[in-house]
């Protein structure tokens, strides 16, 4: 009940935002948006979904036949609606590992899979980055959107160097938590069991590395397509309000946005990501223009996330655990 209120808090806050700056003139602009267009956007992200489908059956390898098209649809469009609804996306990994469990796919091989697709994720992001910093050099930028790429490239890099030092010295580091959990006064049981499960996750992320090359560029390719279609979400709906900005300040608008969100530990990030992406584009496309745009791009790239994928999750994740329930209660009635 109170992550239900918190998410609600979070939607509110997400929608004043673009309404008081947008204000009386916010209705029409919406309204003037063509439905065709509006649809096109939608359909884009649902090709999002199917390529993130594919992506998540080709990292599983020889594991990701027991997974047919719709199930992996399904499961990556719940898993997307358990991040949009938790602080950081925090239930997204552990929503993944409950589906992917009930196809005989264990939580070690699972994690090991969401945490390759993030890595992706981040040399996409990284490499994107590092080409906006190029653009920036023989092209003039706002001085905070300057500032605030330079922040972004460094933040990848350090994640970037965390993830592969994280990788590299996991030994050590198992060696270093295990001396922490005895200080802690754990017991050797569970020191043990939580660190074979370290081990497993660690081999199943080398196994997925392990995969042939070309299925490994192919996922990176399949990365590529899936955030460029995503991130030109805010460009085309700008494009449809009568604005021509460049899709490069686009797409680093909606990053600093997002990132802003992830760090407010906010559900989806709402409100965080609306007052960011409002103090970035209303210098370049005004503010009528600036709320109409953001409204378009977070029912797209949100509401929609909530919509759509509330009552796959419900089904799949939400059903079975009901059942048990009441199966439990039928025992406990005996």
């Amino acid at each position: 009940m109170r992550r239900a209120l918190w998410l609600l808090l979070a939607l509110l806050m997400a929608l004043l935002v673009p309404a008081l700056l947008g204000g009386t003139d916010l209705p029409a602009r919406l309204r003037a948006f063509a439905p065709g267009l509006l649809l096109g956007l939608l359909g884009m992200i649902l090709l999002c979904w199917v390529i993130n489908a594919i992506r998540l059956r080709l990292l599983l390898g020889s594991q990701g036949s027991n997974l047919g098209r719709i199930r992996s649809l399904g499961v990556i469009m719940a898993t997307e609606f358990a991040i949009c609804t938790t602080p950081g996306g925090s239930g997204g990994p552990l929503t993944l590992m409950a589906l992917l469990a009930r196809d005989r796919i264990g939580p070690a091989r699972s994690g090991a899979v969401f945490a390759a697709d993030q890595i992706n994720d981040l040399l996409f992001f990284l490499c994107a980055l590092l080409g906006i910093a190029g653009y920036a050099l023989f092209h003039s930028l706002n001085r905070s959107l300057e500032e605030m790429l330079a922040g972004s490239v460094l933040l990848m890099l350090g994640v970037l160097a965390g993830t592969v030092a994280l990788v590299s010295c996991r030994r050590r580091l198992l060696r270093l938590n295990g001396r922490l959990l005895r200080k802690l006064r754990v017991s050797a049981a569970r020191r043990r069991r939580w660190t074979r499960k370290a081990l497993h996750f660690f081999r199943a992320l080398a196994d997925t590395w392990r995969l042939p090359k070309r299925t490994l560029a192919l996922v990176f390719a399949l990365t590529c397509v899936h955030w460029g279609l995503r991130y030109s979400v805010l460009y085309l709906a700008l494009r449809g309000l009568g604005v021509d900005l460049q899709w490069i300040l686009s797409f680093l608008v909606q990053v600093l946005s997002l990132s802003a969100g992830q760090f407010s530990l906010l559900p989806g990030g709402a409100g965080a990501a609306e007052l960011t992406s409002a103090s970035l584009l209303t210098p370049l496309v005004g503010k009528s223009t600036a709320a109409a745009a953001i409204v378009i791009w977070r029912a797209v790239t949100y509401y929609f996330y909530l919509i759509a994928g509330g009552p796959v999750f419900l089904c799949l994740l939400g059903r079975p655990l009901l059942e048990r329930w009441r199966l439990n209660q039928a025992r406990v009635r005996r």
